[in-house]
C-alpha cells in the first residue's frame, strides 16, 4: 500500500496547468461540472491500460435516438420535448420520426428511448407501421448492447391501451435489449406523469452516457434529424386561445339520420396560425344538467370546495369545467367502487370483458345513477379524470378563409338510460355554446397529414361522412394556390337528399374543373348497401393508373372499419391492376406510406 506523504503538493498539476483548467471549467453549471468530472475521470482511465483505453473508444460510439410514432402529434410533441431536455444536461439525441427511420440501423444503437401512440384495435400509427412489423419480424437482428426504454401514449377507456407501446417492448425485450426502465403507459392526463418519468430518466441517461458525452456533443452540429414545424403558435394545449364561435349551421337535411354541424370560429388578432390537414383541440363545459345530477345522486354541495390539481374551486365549478363527465373508463369504476365499498361495482371489475361492454354504453352519471352511493366531495373529484380536449380535423385553409377556422363536427345525441346523452365537444359546439361566445382552443400539428408539395401532383380524398373536412380545406388550399395536379374525391354518407356534406361547394369545383372527378356512395339510398370502398373496387383500374402517375391518397374518418376496408380494397386493386400477389401488393402500399403518398387522418 502507498502511503500518503504530507509534504506533497494538493495537486500535480503547475500553475500554468491549473489556470487553464480553471478557465475552462468556469461557467459551468453544476450539471456539466459533473459531466466534466466523468469525462476527465474516463480519460485518466484510458492513460493506465490499453484494454481500458478500447473499452473508452467503444463506449464513445454510443448512440442516443429518440423515436417517435405519432398519429395527432402527441407522441412527437413529447419526443421532441425530451430531446430538448436532454439537450440541456449536455447531451446530443437524435430525434426522429419512426417513419424517417431506417430499421436496419437499430442494430448499431446502443440507447433508444421510444414514443409512440395506439389507435384503432390496438393499431400503430401510420408512421410506426414498418418499424412495428421490423421488430415483429425474422429479420430483426439481435440487440444485446441496446439499451432502451418506451413510452406509451393512449386511453384507459379504448380496450387496447398502450397497445403498440407494449408491442415494441415485448419485442425488443425478446431481441435482448435492455430496458432502462420499465414501460410508462400514460393515459389522456399525462403530463405530470411523464414529466417525473423525464427527469428520471435524464438523470440514467446522463449517468450512463457521460464517457461519450464529448463524442455526442461533436456530432450534434450534424443532426439534422429534429422535425422543424414552419408555423410556431404562442397557443399550445397548455395555454388554449379564447375565440368566438362564429357560426353553427346544421348542414344534414330535416330527416337525416345524423346531425352534422358546420362550426366557424373567429381568429382575430390572436395570430393563431395552422395548415391544411392539422386538426384544432376544443375545450369544453359539461352539460350543467349533469352536473346537477351528479351531484343528487353522491349527495354532495355545488359551493363545497375542493382541490384539482392543486387549484381550489367548488365542486360546481370543478365538475363543469374540469373533470371528464362523458367518457367513461375503468379507472373512474376502480376508484368509484373503493370510495364507495359497492359490492356489485366489485363484481362488475373483476369481469373485464363485461366491463369494457359496459362501459360502452354508459356515461359517467349513468354509472354513478346505476349505483348511487354517498360519498364526499373530494373524493368524487379524485375519482375522475381530467376533461381531454377533443380534436377535429380542420375544414378550412386559411389562405382562404383567413381569420377563421372551420370544423365539421357530427353532434352526438341520443336516448338512452331514460335520459338525453350527448357528446362532451360535440354537444357544447352544437346546443350549449352560443354565437360569440368563448370557447377554448389550440392547433395539434399534423405532418402525417400533409398535401404534396408539388402542386402538380395528383391526388385521392376518400371521406365519407366527417371525413370530408380535411378534403373541404384541401381543396381550397389547390384552389388558392392555383394547383395543377388532379383532385378526385370519394364521398359516402347515408342518403344523398339529405348527407350530401357541402354539397354545392363540391360541384361547384366539379364545374370549375379543380375537382376532376367525384365518386359518391350513398348507402341507403337503394336495396344493397354500397360504401366508398365498394366506389374505390369499381373503378380500380382507373385509381392504379392514377397511383403509377405518383398520385398521394389520403383516408379521413372511422379507423375501426372504414380505414380497414379501403385499405384492403386498395391492396385488392393494387394486385389485380398491378398484377403483383399479396406480398408485393403489401410492400406497394407500404413504399407509398414510407414516400408520404399515402397518409391517413383516422379515429
Amino acid at each position: 500500500m502507498t502511503k500518503n506523504n504530507s509534504n506533497s503538493p494538493i495537486t500535480p498539476l503547475d500553475q500554468a496547468q491549473l489556470s487553464r483548467l480553471s478557465q475552462a471549467v468556469s461557467g459551468l453549471s453544476k450539471d456539466q461540472l459533473i459531466w466534466a468530472s466523468g469525462f476527465v475521470a474516463g480519460v485518466a482511465a484510458g492513460a493506465n491500460n490499453q484494454q481500458q483505453s478500447q473499452a473508452l473508444t467503444s463506449t464513445e460510439q454510443a448512440t442516443l435516438t429518440i423515436l417517435y410514432g405519432s398519429q395527432t402529434g402527441n407522441a412527437k410533441h413529447e419526443a421532441t420535448s425530451f430531446g430538448e431536455k436532454l439537450k440541456t444536461k449536455g447531451l446530443a439525441p437524435k430525434v426522429i420520426s419512426m417513419s424517417d427511420y431506417k430499421p436496419r440501423k437499430l442494430k448499431d444503437e446502443t440507447h433508444l428511448i421510444i414514443f409512440v401512440s395506439t389507435h384503432g384495435e390496438g393499431d400503430a400509427p401510420d408512421d410506426a407501421v414498418e418499424l412495428h412489423e421490423f421488430v415483429h419480424s425474422k429479420k430483426a437482428p439481435k440487440l444485446g448492447n441496446l439499451k432502451y426504454a418506451v413510452v406509451g401514449l393512449g386511453d384507459t377507456s379504448y380496450e387496447f391501451f398502450c397497445q403498440t407501446a407494449k408491442d415494441f417492448d415485448a419485442s425488443l425485450q425478446k431481441l435482448g435489449a435492455t430496458s432502462l426502465a420499465g414501460r410508462l403507459d400514460c393515459d389522456v392526463d399525462y403530463a405530470d406523469t411523464i414529466s417525473k418519468w423525464a427527469e428520471q430518466m435524464t438523470a440514467s441517461l446522463v449517468s450512463d452516457l457521460t464517457a461519450n458525452a464529448a463524442s455526442n456533443a461533436e456530432t450534434s452540429a450534424q443532426n439534422t434529424s429534429m422535425p422543424i414545424n414552419t408555423i410556431s403558435n404562442l397557443y399550445t394545449k397548455q395555454n388554449p386561445l379564447r375565440a368566438n364561435l362564429g357560426a353553427c349551421l346544421k348542414i344534414t337535411g330535416r330527416d337525416s339520420v345524423k346531425d352534422i354541424r358546420h362550426i366557424e370560429i373567429m381568429l382575430e388578432d390572436s395570430g393563431l396560425k395552422y395548415q391544411v390537414g392539422d386538426a384544432l383541440g376544443i375545450y369544453f363545459k359539461n352539460d350543467p344538467e349533469i352536473v346537477e345530477r351528479i351531484l343528487r345522486v353522491t349527495q354532495t354541495k355545488a359551493e363545497e370546495e375542493v382541490s384539482v390539481k392543486n387549484e381550489v374551486m367548488t365542486l360546481s365549478q370543478a365538475l363543469t369545467n374540469k373533470l371528464e363527465l362523458t367518457l367513461s373508463y375503468p379507472g373512474f369504476v376502480k376508484a368509484y367502487q373503493n370510495a364507495s365499498h359497492d359490492t356489485a361495482l366489485h363484481e362488475l371489475l373483476v369481469d373485464k370483458k363485461a366491463l369494457r361492454k359496459f362501459l360502452e354504453e354508459r356515461q359517467i352519471v349513468d354509472i354513478i345513477e346505476q349505483y348511487p352511493n354517498v360519498i364526499s366531495a373530494q373524493t368524487l373529484v379524485d375519482a375522475l379524470r381530467p376533461i381531454s380536449p377533443r380534436l377535429y380535423s380542420i375544414a378550412s385553409s386559411q389562405n382562404e378563409v383567413e381569420d377563421e377556422v372551420h370544423l365539421t363536427v357530427a353532434h352526438v345525441d341520443y336516448q338512452a338510460f331514460g335520459s338525453r346523452h350527448q357528446g362532451g365537444a360535440s354537444g357544447f359546439l352544437s346546443t350549449r355554446l352560443q354565437e360569440g361566445e368563448e370557447v377554448e382552443i389550440f392547433i395539434e400539428s399534423n405532418d402525417n397529414f400533409r398535401l404534396p408539395s408539388d402542386t402538380n401532383t395528383p391526388v385521392i380524398m376518400i371521406g365519407p361522412g366527417t371525413g370530408i373536412a380535411p378534403f373541404r380545406a384541401f381543396m381550397q388550399e389547390r384552389d388558392v394556390t392555383e394547383a395543377t395536379g388532379k383532385n378526385w374525391l370519394f364521398f359516402g354518407n347515408p342518403h344523398f337528399t339529405q348527407d350530401f356534406l357541402y354539397q354545392v361547394e363540391w360541384q361547384a369545383y366539379l364545374k370549375s374543373g379543380l375537382l376532376n372527378k367525384i365518386s359518391l356512395a350513398f348507402s341507403r339510398d337503394q336495396a344493397e348497401k354500397i360504401y366508398v370502398q365498394d366506389k374505390l373496387l369499381e373503378q380500380g383500374e382507373e385509381v392504379f393508373e392514377w397511383l403509377e402517375q405518383g398520385a398521394h391518397l389520403y383516408i379521413c374518418g372511422d379507423a375501426m372499419r372504414m380505414a380497414k376496408d379501403v385499405e384492403q380494397a386498395l391492396l385488392s386493386i393494387i394486385q389485380k391492376y398491378g398484377n403483383k400477389d399479396e406480398k408485393a401488393a403489401k410492400q406497394y402500399l407500404l413504399e407509398m406510406r414510407k414516400a408520404k403518398r399515402y397518409q391517413k387522418d383516422v379515429y
